[in-house]
């Protein structure tokens, strides 16, 4: 009879040690459950947030350099010959344009051809006799500025062209 006693005895407290670790499990795997949850579970919206905020200010910043004042020189000098009667022969004239950006200077670059062609062709319309003053040539630059600012418009649909500046000006 002892002996059935001892084994009752250690049957319970085997069974209470057994529910009191099966509690211990649940309990941790709960916690370790809503720790996940809470801290861990919802970081995509929260990396979402951070990412959306850190492109508003990369575009603020792009903004910002891409308004920056930059030059670009054409790359070949305009030459017209004028007719022998004018007195003067030859013009040759190389340009730089004043643009917002990096991103208007290839826009430049990218319609070169045309931008060339059109200034080559008002150029030639010029009469050489008013090209001698200075009126002439501040001119010449007005009437350039507004045809790359004519075709940046149509190209591109903005004009970010400021100004045009002479850096070399031949008359012969």
């Amino acid at each position: 009879m002892a002996e059935d006693v001892a084994a009752d005895g250690e049957e319970k407290k085997s069974s209470k040690m057994m529910i009191i670790i099966i509690a211990v499990v649940l309990l941790l795997a709960g916690g370790g459950g809503a720790y996940y949850f809470m801290f861990m579970g919802d970081d995509t919206a929260v990396e979402e947030g951070a990412e959306e905020e850190e492109e508003v200010v990369e575009e603020e910043e792009e903004e910002d350099i891409d308004t920056a004042l930059t030059y670009f020189d054409m790359p070949k000098p305009f030459v017209v010959n004028f007719p022998k009667s004018s007195g003067i022969r030859l013009l040759q004239i190389s340009i730089a344009l004043a643009t917002e950006g990096e991103a208007s200077v290839e826009i430049l670059k990218k319609h070169e051809p045309m931008i060339r062609n059109n200034l080559l062709m008002l150029i030639s319309g010029q009469v050489p006799s008013e090209l001698k003053t200075v009126a002439g040539k501040q001119k010449l630059q007005e009437q350039m500025l507004k045809e790359v600012s004519k075709i940046m418009k149509r190209m591109d649909g903005k004009n970010r062209v400021q100004d045009v500046f002479f850096t070399s000006f031949v008359m012969q």
